[in-house]
């Protein structure tokens, strides 16, 4: 998952180094902080949030075909 995050991300933006997924073991879930360079920020959002929506059900129904919950965080 954490693959096709980076993927994802790095496919979206001008600065494509810049991009890097951290990924943190709860208890019940898997969280993944991606991080981007800041011009890339809005790239990556969307306007309205639509892209990063779509990126999290993305994520989501891959997660859910091998069993695990998963959350992903943009973080800046």
């Amino acid at each position: 998952m954490k693959d096709l995050l980076l993927y994802i991300a790095r496919s979206l933006v001008d600065n494509p180094d810049a991009v890097s997924v951290t990924d943190i073991e709860g208890e019940q879930e898997l969280t993944l902080e991606l991080r981007v360079a800041p011009e890339d920020m809005g790239k990556v959002i969307g306007r309205q949030g639509r892209i990063a929506k779509e990126i999290r059900t993305l994520i989501r129904s891959y997660a859910q075909r091998t069993g695990q919950k998963v959350s992903v965080d943009i973080v800046d």
